[in-house]
């Protein structure tokens, strides 16, 4: 009996180890031009075209399909939108558990950093945003497009991680326990400017732009160095959870990818300042008021 009894745990034990070893990292987080030239052509490869539909008319990497990133990656509140929604956004875009995908936008990474998060946590590792935007440089080194890419469509399976993601309710608990990073510019940061109806910050958070982790180049955006980001992060204790927020989600999910990479475990709190910000009953600390 004792011999049949261990059966179930040993089980257990390998579908386990089989799931995790079929999440095993096949793409860089911030992805290189070098390994997008080298798997251009793998049938399991997919690449995320994060900018306005118009935008994406006049040109984009061949094959690209396009998920205009404020239309699709939000809900009229600015949270992630319905499971269902997400379910068909990425199956249309031929995404399944198999793909590799490579997203990039128009320079403000935000919307493939968006993306990244919102595909992380509902379960699918194999996502990188590319480390150069659209630009010349991506124009000189691929195929450039005109024509609308028609993905052949596949079976997005969700298998939600929420330790990706944070609440109001866990956000407030957070507050003194982990380490909560404001990815807005500084003048929302110091209560100067809101999208909100209140002004400031949450309590015990401190500023880090997510407009750091990249350089404004004439021939498109690029990510920084991770030696460069590392730098930047320095004094980010690395024995707490990390809670990111901003105005709606997208600036948090940049510095969520990057501190990913620096080898943080980091959270981001969907709701951010859009909601935080319109709720009279959690604290606030407003700098410009002092």
């Amino acid at each position: 009996m004792k011999k049949m009894s261990k059966i179930p745990l040993v089980i257990f034990l390998l579908i386990s180890y089989l799931y995790s070893n079929s999440q095993e990292r096949l793409i860089p987080a911030i992805t290189p031009i070098e390994w997008l030239k080298t798997n251009i052509n793998n049938p399991k490869v997919v690449i995320v075209d994060l900018r306005p539909y118009d935008e994406y008319q006049k040109g984009h990497l061949k094959n690209a399909v396009n998920i205009p990133g404020l239309k699709s990656l939000f809900d009229e509140n600015f949270f992630m939108p319905k499971l269902d929604i997400l379910k068909k956004i990425f199956s249309d875009a031929g995404i399944d558990s198999e793909k590799l995908v490579v997203a990039y936008d128009n320079g403000d990474f935000i919307w493939a950093a968006r993306f990244y998060w919102i595909l992380q946590t509902l379960g699918h590792e194999n996502v990188g945003i590319l480390k150069v935007a659209y630009g010349k440089e991506l124009m000189n080194n691929f195929e450039i497009s005109t024509q609308d890419t028609v993905a052949l469509k596949s079976e997005f399976i969700p298998r939600i991680d929420n330790s990706k993601i944070e609440t109001k309710l866990s956000t407030l608990l957070s507050i003194g326990n982990k380490t909560i990073i404001d990815g807005r510019q500084e003048e929302h940061y110091d209560g100067k400017k809101s999208i909100a109806k209140r002004f400031g910050h949450i309590p015990t958070a401190k500023n880090y732009a997510c407009t750091q982790n990249f350089q404004v180049n004439t021939t498109g955006n690029k990510m920084r160095e991770l030696s460069e980001l590392k730098e930047i992060y320095k004094d980010i204790p690395k024995d707490k959870k990390v809670l990111l927020y901003c105005d709606g989600g997208a600036d948090a999910a940049l510095n969520y990818i990057v501190l990913q990479e620096l080898g943080y475990k980091a959270a981001v709190y969907d709701g951010s300042w859009a909601e935080w910000g319109n709720d009279d009953s959690v604290p606030i600390e407003n700098p410009s008021k002092k």
